[in-house]
């Protein structure tokens, strides 16, 4: 249970970062103070969400495009966290496509590594005890 605690931790802390600096770098992508929490919260649980049944969809119609599912994923997740008011905004096609790349590159990175950095040999599952 604690494992799994810290790592919705990583990936909603993976989330808020990457549309953090995502709103640094791109001029076009706007991300209000106001609705910070509610864009996070929305892009993490569509994201949750959109990429199992993304990744279903398409080894079931479209086997080719796997590889592409976790930008396919952040895509669909940015435009429904765009859809809440005072959340975030997007303008022009290049901004949507970049802000995909980097939220996407982010959270795949910080979802990777981080469990790695923060989970090696802590909380492991405990073996058959030692004599």
């Amino acid at each position: 249970m604690l494992r799994f605690l810290i790592r919705l931790a990583i990936y909603v802390g993976t989330a808020a970062l990457a549309l953090l600096i995502t709103s640094w770098i791109l001029p076009g992508f706007g991300l209000s103070l106001s609705g910070f929490i509610v864009a996070v919260a929305v892009f993490a649980l569509a994201q949750s969400i959109l990429t199992p049944f993304i990744v279903n969809m398409a080894r079931k119609y479209a086997p080719a495009v796997l590889g592409g599912i976790g930008l396919v994923s952040t895509f669909v997740a940015l435009l429904l966290a765009s859809f809440f008011p005072g959340g975030i905004t997007l303008t022009g096609i290049d901004t949507w496509v970049l802000a995909s790349l980097i939220v996407w590159l982010i959270t795949a990175l910080g979802g990777w590594l981080l469990p790695l950095l923060l989970l090696r040999g802590k909380l492991a599952d405990p073996g058959p005890a030692k004599k």
